[in-house]
């Protein structure tokens, strides 16, 4: 099969798509509406559907007053079912893959459930989406003209139960149709190796003579592969290993922090980025304009919405929700979803705030646990993804990994906040680092800004160095190597904090 052939065949098919996404874009609330019709209708006659009479509600507010909000323990019942192999239970028929999803700072993983209705009709069609919007907005692109280097993780089946288990990109890549298999590096064979770093080497090896047009992967994962290229070709910039290379679609994290080092990596201005947001409980979201970063909320992708105001926020006892048509910009939110692989209602963890509601488009703020408010300063990890960008790139650093937690206050001492931070290059100058990130905070935070003024709360952060491959060991003791996972940013407590101080002397 020729790539032509496939150049032609998908830029029909996107023309195609965006005409039918433009009708979403007309009627958000129409669309919503529906979504959550269909999710109700299709699952009325499952165990869930049947305890909370599916079969009787006729509109969203029903739907709220009659079923529960839910997060990951009060589901894990159901869950453990359907991974015992018992059909009809939150979604209809036999649920067969579970996306592990560890979150962060999580001791016990998660397996959240992945149907093929959520297969085909969100993920992948989020990843379809994703090209429609890139082709469109660069209709010179010669992205299919190549090859993609995807960075997942791995799978395996889960000891005792009828269930496939891995991180959410193994089991797309696992169920990839033969074309995508076609177009994209490496092979699934080495995709879905368990050992990350022979997984590394494997993908290097499979990936330096393929004609690369295309990067998709986290960007602290990517980072570490793309500079390992750079260490055994050595060369200067990853253009000269792939001079075809145009794009990067990233996600899982926020790319904020690391913008100046792959600016590095990628020092040409007609380089794309084009951010997503996919976790393992959906497809939610994607950037579809090539000059701003905000990411359109993709409403018909099998996900009903609503939205707990942060203010309000109690987590399942949470009693303020509302629905699309009554959110607010600039307002942060914590994401409640019902899907079309059965989480009800279930509260994910992300917060986000709408930059637009003409149409719906939204910035990913942070988590509902992961925060800093010790002292009232409400600090959250845009504010600090932001603020440590800005001072990275007036002090040319380049940032590896960070995370803080506060310094409580004592009867002879002020609080503050405690920073860790991994360079990949040391700020030239790092006094003026450490006073920029300070009062970029107070820029962005008026809360703490207030907390700061005259150190009469709070006396200035204290900020340290980590050692070169400090989050790296942490994650390797956590068994969290490549995939989607990460490092938790903000911590309201010091347990993190301490684990890498005592770690961080060892090394």
């Amino acid at each position: 099969m020729q790539i032509s052939w496939i150049n032609s065949i998908a830029s029909w098919w996107f023309s195609k798509r965006l005409s039918d996404l433009r009708l979403f874009v007309k009627n958000p609330i129409n669309t919503q509406e529906e979504q959550l019709r269909l999710l109700i209708e299709s699952a009325r006659n499952t165990q869930f559907g049947q305890q909370y009479n599916f079969d009787q509600i006729e509109s969203i507010a029903q739907f709220q007053e009659d079923v529960p909000l839910n997060d990951y323990n009060t589901l894990l019942p159901y869950i453990d079912t359907m991974m015992q192999g018992k059909s009809d239970v939150l979604w209809p028929g036999k649920i067969k893959w579970f996306a592990k999803s560890s979150g962060t700072t999580a001791t016990r993983s998660k397996f959240i459930p992945v149907s093929q209705e959520a297969l085909e009709f969100n993920h992948y069609q989020g990843a379809r989406d994703v090209l429609a919007f890139y082709l469109h907005n660069y209709p010179e692109s010669k992205l299919l003209q190549g090859k993609t280097l995807k960075l997942g993780g791995s799978k395996k089946r889960f000891k005792h139960y009828e269930a496939d288990v891995g991180d959410l990109s193994a089991i797309l890549i696992e169920n990839m149709p033969f074309w995508a298999n076609m177009v994209t590096v490496p092979e699934k064979k080495t995709a879905l190796m368990t050992d990350w770093e022979q997984k590394l080497n494997r993908i290097i090896q499979e990936a330096l003579p393929a004609n690369l047009t295309g990067l998709a992967g986290v960007p602290s994962w990517m980072m570490m592969l793309l500079k390992e290229v750079l260490k055994q070709t050595k060369k200067k910039h990853v253009l000269e290993v792939w001079p075809e290379l145009e794009v990067f679609f990233h996600g899982g994290v926020s790319f904020t922090p690391y913008k100046d080092a792959y600016h590095q990596l990628f020092p040409d201005d007609k380089f794309h980025y084009m951010e997503i947001y996919n976790a393992s409980e959906g497809f939610f979201a994607l950037q579809d304009q090539k000059d701003s970063d905000d990411l359109l909320l993709m409403l018909n992708y099998g996900i009903f919405y609503e939205f707990i105001p942060m203010q309000d926020y109690k987590g399942l006892n949470s009693e303020h929700i509302i629905s699309l048509k009554d959110v607010e910009i600039n307002q942060n939110y914590a994401l409640v979803i019902s899907t079309n692989a059965g989480l009800w209602r279930y509260i994910i963890g992300d917060t986000i705030r709408f930059t637009s509601v003409k149409p719906y488009r939204i910035k990913i703020t942070g988590r509902t646990k992961h925060f800093v408010n010790a002292f009232g300063e409400e600090v959250v990890i845009e504010n600090t993804d932001r603020a440590i960008a800005i001072a990275a790139h007036q002090t040319k650093a380049e940032i590896k990994e960070y995370t803080l937690a506060p310094i409580f206050m004592k009867k002879d001492r002020k609080g503050t906040h405690e920073w860790l931070i991994e360079f990949e290059k040391e700020p030239d100058n790092w006094p003026r680092f450490k006073q920029i990130l300070d009062h970029t905070l107070q820029d962005l935070n008026s809360d703490y800004a207030a907390k700061r003024y005259k150190n009469l709360t709070m006396s200035e952060p204290v900020i340290h160095r980590a050692q070169q491959g400090l989050f790296y060991q942490w994650l390797s003791l956590k068994n969290k190597l490549g995939g989607q996972n990460k490092v938790p940013r903000l911590s309201n407590n010091r347990k993190l904090l301490e684990e890498l101080h005592a770690l961080n002397e060892k090394l």
